[in-house]
């Protein structure tokens, strides 16, 4: 064995690493519970298998699945957790959290400012989404900026499969309702993480530099994230330094870290696979324009999806989002 085979880190991977977060949430505390489609063992163990296991282990009291119905999905998990319950509630997909709309927004967002602080919703709703299998318009938006907008809201996009475990735990001990947004086409890739014990916690609201540079600012999250970590990568071949932040938490984001790193730099990208428009990267971009006018080298730059409905087509789809070759094109930009 070379002494590199020795000192290698394993691979995990971020499904795992949530179902390791969940088993460990379940056997800590008797409050946890969760239900959604199809995650008892009896349906499978859920879409992507993350809850195989648990309804023997934990039982159907606390491991439920349910029909197909969002809305009463969420209805059941805000009362569960006005019982004193910390509900996970599984939404199988971004789009679908469109039809529990109303339980997400005007309930349980809201029911702390509208109880005068007597009243908490701890409940974490996962739900997955992403591009890759051509699923079309209708099965894999990033619909995050609808969710950040909404005040009383947290979400979570994780892109490793530590913060994955870390996120998870700490929003299931969130006094308030938390997205935690997965990306599906990640789920299955084998990262060089280690798979955290049952003590590790990702703060909410914390992002995390993962590459340090002094050229440029990247931001990014979720599945964006692994491509800014490839495009930084290749952009130091080309002598450029590129520091990539992972937002990890895209409501509250860490605004501290971004304006440090783009102060340092003074040249800043953010990319994410939401469309461009009114998105995430907007907000960010507006408050570097705020806080640091007049100290940027150049403008901020925003990549971000296509205006327009996922297309099914393998080739529109892919050029619909960034990807670690248009990354790079903007970092080279960005640097000359």
């Amino acid at each position: 064995m070379s002494a590199a085979q020795k000192v290698a880190k394993p691979t995990v991977t971020i499904l795992a690493a949530i179902s390791k977060a969940y088993r460990d949430a379940l056997a800590e505390d008797s409050k946890v519970i969760t239900l959604g489609e199809d995650i008892g063992d009896a349906e499978g163990g859920g879409i992507v298998k993350i809850t195989k296991g648990l309804s023997a282990s934990f039982g159907e009291e606390r491991v439920r699945s349910t029909p197909i119905a969002e809305q009463a999905i969420m209805g059941a998990a805000i009362g569960a957790s006005l019982a004193g319950y910390k509900p996970i509630a599984e939404i199988m997909l971004m789009n679908f959290t469109t039809v529990a709309m109303d339980m997400i927004v005007n309930h349980a967002a809201k029911l702390r400012f509208m109880s005068g602080g007597q009243t908490s919703v701890p409940i974490v709703i996962r739900t997955m989404t992403g591009l890759g299998f051509g699923s079309g318009g209708q099965h894999c938006d990033y619909l995050e900026a609808w969710f950040a907008h909404t005040a009383g809201i947290k979400v979570c996009a994780p892109s490793t499969p530590e913060d994955a475990y870390g996120l998870l735990r700490a929003a299931i001990e969130d006094p308030d309702p938390v997205i935690f947004i997965e990306n599906l086409p990640t789920y299955f890739t084998p990262m060089s993480f280690e798979l955290p014990d049952n003590s590790h916690r990702v703060p909410l609201g914390k992002a995390a530099v993962q590459r340090e540079g002094s050229d440029v600012t990247l931001v990014s999250y979720a599945r964006m994230a692994v491509e800014a970590r490839m495009a930084a990568a290749k952009a130091a071949e080309q002598g450029i330094s590129v520091e990539v932040i992972d937002l990890r938490t895209i409501a509250p984001w860490d605004r501290e870290t971004v304006l440090a790193s783009a102060q340092k730099t003074g040249r800043v990208l953010i990319a994410h696979e939401a469309v461009k428009q009114h998105g995430v990267g907007a907000e960010i971009a507006a408050v570097i324009n705020e806080e640091l006018f007049g100290q940027l080298k150049k403008p901020v730059k925003r990549l971000g999806g296509a205006f327009c409905a996922v297309p099914y087509s393998k080739p529109l789809e892919s050029a619909f989002a960034p990807d670690a070759a248009s990354i790079l094109a903007a970092i080279v930009q960005l640097a000359s």
